[in-house]
């Protein structure tokens, strides 16, 4: 069963539409000029306290109608008659809303029909496509810090959870692997000589870095050679891209250990850096000329997209070629947007970038359309993000005012989550206490991110994100596991209750059944608005409302036996929604805790 918000809407949308065909003065039967169908109209279905769902739409559609709003609704209800299966009742209330409630039977038959279902009522999307989400996008020969999970985690999920919808997904990693530094790196490699392995093989990759840095900074002979090397580098001198190619890989080594520890998908085969759209961008000066936009402004190539002005309101270009020739960040976007559109063929470009880079992307995709490149259906989408906070709601810092690393952020996390389980669960085996300590804690830092509207910033708190209360990882994965421990306790195969259709006599048995009827469109929603906080807050309802099902409906000390084994269905398919959902954020659902 789709979500009972999108069921509603559909039972009654030919209802909507067929009143719609009416005109003023009509009244149901009243000559109808159109027949249902003919004219689509959104029923505007939200979530109602008073009864499954309530249906808006007669508001809107009264105003263009010319009548009352009571009226629309009333004509909606006798349009409806009682010709739809699975609807007990429809009541016109306030000033035209309608109020739905389903019947027990209808609802108990479609959460029986999730729990048969794989994807466990999630439908695919309805119009599938290729996506090109680009995210993580970490530096070469520097260390991930704090600024980095959040496009990590975030791009994760969504690639998860359009993948999930049936899209083919293409995933980007867009490293910085390309620019005047790797002058100063390479030609510190080369010094090394016999030593340059060791100083590859580091688990720290902000060593070369610095080492080059210092050098540069206070060595006049070095710095000199390092910038001929440059000029070799970017013409492409064999021997030096031998020496840039072996600092990558040992990026990449690293990116992938990262990777690896925070549980995302990502892989050298989706690494697509810098270096990657080098040779295509003469190509983009080349064809924004031939398509007219492009200026000279300053001795530098621009294109003034329409809209943006600077702060003494003067039109603000897009800078593609400096004045002394050299390429920048715009010109390597742009060669993004051609490729991905061109040889990918892709139709949705999603960018999971930091919120300050908002209007920069803005312009890339606006001049990307002004030449031609963006054209329906392929479209580029910023996915913005805010920033990570300290507890003195300033960037988030190590003591000494450096940027906090994401490996030392993760191995905290991990023993933190260790010690969590060794306190909570003692009796766990050392080698299952480790494992699951490992789930709790990094799926308590990509949680507290991932729970959080992406567009706000958050404060980094740890007592907050391995709490065992409230919508944290650690409250769902427990909520999990004690569903697991009913099982075991039970003695009970849970597949043995996946065809049950089950009894909805109580109140707390039938709001269980509802909100686990609603995962279908949460996550249809948290994909179509790329906002993860939306299944997280699914979720975290779900938890909440299985445990008061679990406090108000006893499940093993049932009355009956049917009783019984109906609550255990409910259970389990409470218990599959939570680890799908947790799965689709990239955060793993332990049975034991």
């Amino acid at each position: 069963m789709a979500d009972p918000l999108v069921t509603v809407a559909e039972l009654l949308a030919p209802a909507f539409a067929q009143v719609a065909g009416r005109r003023a003065g009509q009244s149901a039967g009243q000559g109808d000029d159109r027949g249902a169908g003919d004219e689509a109209v959104d029923p505007v279905v939200r979530p109602s306290d008073r009864a499954d769902a309530q249906a808006n739409g007669a508001l809107a559609l009264a105003k263009g109608l010319g009548r009352s709003p009571r009226d629309v609704a009333t004509d909606i209800v006798a349009a409806v008659g009682s010709s739809l299966d699975g609807i007990a009742t429809l009541e016109v209330a306030g000033p035209g809303f309608v109020n739905v409630t389903f019947d027990d039977a209808f609802v108990a038959a479609q959460v029986a029909a999730a729990a048969a279902d794989p994807r466990l009522g999630v439908r695919s999307a309805p119009v599938t496509e290729k996506v090109v989400v680009d995210y993580s996008a970490p530096n070469v020969a520097k260390e991930m810090h704090v600024g980095h999970l959040r496009s990590t985690v975030i791009g994760d999920s969504l690639v998860r959870l359009l993948e999930h919808l049936g899209h083919q997904v293409v995933r980007e990693n867009h490293i910085g692997d390309w620019g005047t530094p790797f002058g100063m790196l390479i030609e510190h490699l080369i010094d090394l000589g016999d030593a340059a392995d060791e100083a590859l093989a580091q688990d720290d990759p902000n060593a070369l870095y610095q080492a080059a840095r210092a050098r540069f900074d206070g060595d006049d002979d070095f710095k000199a050679r390092a910038r001929d090397r440059v000029v070799l580098f970017q013409g492409g001198d064999p021997d030096t891209l031998v020496h840039w190619r072996r600092i990558v890989e040992s990026s990449a080594v690293y990116f992938n250990r990262i990777y690896r520890n925070l549980g995302v998908l990502l892989t050298d085969d989706d690494l697509m850096g810098e270096s990657a759209y080098q040779q295509l961008l003469p190509s983009v000066i080349d064809r924004l000329r031939e398509a007219d936009i492009l200026q000279e402004s300053d001795g530098a190539d621009v294109v003034f997209p329409p809209g943006y002005t600077n702060r003494d309101g003067e039109p603000l270009p897009l800078i593609v070629q400096k004045a002394h020739g050299g390429f920048n960040y715009a010109t390597s976007d742009l060669a993004c947007v051609i490729d991905r559109v061109e040889r990918l063929g892709a139709t949705l470009l999603l960018y999971v970038v930091g919120a300050p880079q908002a209007q920069h992307l803005s312009m890339v995709f606006d001049v990307a359309t002004m030449a031609g490149w963006l054209r329906p259906p392929a479209r580029a989408v910023h996915v913005p993000f805010g920033s990570v906070l300290g507890p003195d709601r300033k960037m988030f810092k190590t003591r000494s005012g450096e940027n906090v690393k994401l490996e030392a952020l993760m191995s905290e996390a991990v023993e933190r989550g260790r010690a969590t389980v060794a306190e909570k669960n003692p009796d766990l085996p050392p080698e299952e206490q480790a494992s699951v300590g490992r789930q709790i804690g990094i799926g308590a830092i990509k949680y507290a991110d991932l729970s959080t509207d992406r567009i706000k910033d958050y404060v980094f708190d740890w007592d907050r994100m391995l709490a065992f209360e409230g919508n944290t990882a650690p409250y769902l994965q427990y909520a999990h596991a004690r569903i697991c421990s009913i099982f075991r306790r039970a003695e009970v195969d849970r597949a043995s209750v996946r065809t049950v259709v089950p009894t909805l006599g109580a109140p707390a048995e039938r709001a269980l059944a509802l909100k686990l009827l609603g995962f279908d469109g949460a996550v249809a929603e948290t994909a179509e608005r790329y906002t993860p906080h939306r299944l997280c807050t699914y979720l975290f309802e779900l938890a909440q409302e299985f445990s008061t099902f679990y406090d108000a409906c006893p499940v093993l000390r049932a009355e009956t036996d049917d009783l019984r084994t109906s609550r255990l269905a409910l259970a389990d398919l409470t218990a599959r929604v939570l680890a799908e959902g947790l799965r689709l954020l990239g955060i793993d659902a332990p049975e034991r805790m």
